[in-house]
């Protein structure tokens, strides 16, 4: 049950999202107390099944983006299944929906016949490219916004470009949508008046890249991949230990005055060639090469210590398992492990990344089964047992 004390108690979400950036954003709401029902096909949207955690069964994507939500199932193209949506909108404050815009308009989710049924409601929605451009009809994923805003150009080598494994893109669009939402709430509650918030991929990408390209815009250094060597600063990089890896990120001249007398290098302080932190960037493969001969002799926890020691950002490389079963992201609540049916271990769900002080921290639920709540939500609009049954035989629900 949604927490009475939440901060978005009382506002109900429609979720007709797919993959990230759609049930992102519902579940952010969702971790605030929002009612979300999540919508979807009759035998389950593709996101659903991505990366199974047992065989025939739910994925791990659908597992972290569809916590603390209702489930229900729809053919919403159906004639009876338009006239559920109908319902389903009329009590509700936010549809969201990361499709293409044809597609809204063929399910009746855009916004002009939303609002035909309920005026102030909001609708959220994603593209990939964006509003008019030559290229707004095209879908895409999270890897066209890091192609296309020069982040991929800049990670690897100029001969390997590479994207991140982690789908940034998607989950900072999913994040302005939400926060996108917010203020359109906000809004209605001055005016009354709902409206939509448009949110695209590409557009995040480039936000998120601005200052690269201010740079490139004004002084056009023309930059080229490094791996993972800092551009504007160093000494930057992961560096191999010896039994391991640490992240060391030095900015400023104070930091890299107390790097330099660390690693036994006062000779840099005099050095023209690293005299502040664009020179040291520039120089980032020779700070690289002579602070990689410091940290292969000495064990990562060695290497930590001295670095905080001197007051320098660094972090041992994790791998996945290492970042579960870290002292510190289990300490500070990070992670909370939720039961999944069917599983053999409890899912580690992260929940929004911040706390406010002032409202209640929100406990976890799962993700729901596929149609799980399909009967309860009917319900709540009207239909009853043998109505629901009826839905059920002419496959709508």
């Amino acid at each position: 049950m949604t927490d009475t004390n939440a901060i978005l108690t009382g506002i109900r979400v429609l979720d007709f999202g797919r993959y990230i950036a759609g049930p992102y954003c519902a579940a952010l709401l969702a971790d605030l107390g929002a009612d979300v029902i999540r919508i979807e096909r009759l035998e389950g949207g593709e996101d659903r099944w991505i990366s199974p955690l047992e065989p025939q069964g739910s994925g791990a994507l659908y597992v972290a983006m569809n916590r603390n939500k209702r489930g229900m199932t729809l053919d919403p193209a159906s004639s009876e299944g338009r006239e559920i949506v109908k319902k389903l909108v009329a009590t509700a404050d936010i549809v969201i929906a990361n499709l293409p815009p044809d597609v809204l308009k063929t399910l009746g989710l855009d916004l002009a016949s939303l609002q035909a049924i309920k005026p102030d409601i909001i609708l959220s929605t994603t593209t990939a490219f964006g509003a008019g451009g030559p290229w707004s009809h095209k879908h895409g994923f999270d890897g066209i916004g890091q192609a296309m805003c020069g982040s991929a150009y800049l990670t690897g080598t100029p001969e390997q470009p590479l994207r991140a494994a982690v789908p940034w893109v998607d989950f900072g669009t999913a994040t302005m949508s939400a926060f996108g939402t917010l203020a359109a709430l906000m809004s209605r509650g001055k005016t009354g008046r709902g409206q939509k918030v448009e949110t695209a991929l590409l557009h995040t990408a480039v936000a998120f890249n601005n200052a690269m390209l201010v740079e490139q815009a004004v002084v056009a250094p023309n930059r080229q991949a490094t791996v993972n060597t800092g551009f504007i600063s160093g000494p930057s990089d992961l560096y191999r230990t010896r039994d391991g890896w640490v992240m060391v990120a030095c900015v400023g001249n104070p930091m890299f005055r107390r790097f330099a007398r660390l690693i036994g290098e006062e000779a840099w302080l005099s050095d023209p060639a690293f005299l502040d932190d664009a020179a040291r960037g520039e120089q980032g493969a020779v700070l690289s090469a002579r602070v990689t001969r410091w940290t292969e002799t000495l064990a990562t926890a060695e290497i930590l210590e001295a670095l905080e020691k001197a007051h320098i950002p660094a972090a041992p490389l994790f791998s996945p398992q290492q970042a579960l079963d870290d002292a510190h992201i289990r300490a500070t609540g990070m992670i909370e492990p939720v039961e999944y049916p069917g599983l053999p271990h409890a899912t580690p769900l992260v929940l929004t990344p911040f706390d406010l002080s002032e409202a209640p921290k929100p406990t976890p639920r799962r993700a729901p089964l596929l149609g799980e709540h399909t009967d309860a939500i009917l319900g709540e609009i009207g239909y009853d047992l043998s109505a629901i049954q009826g839905l059920r035989d002419r496959h709508v629900v």
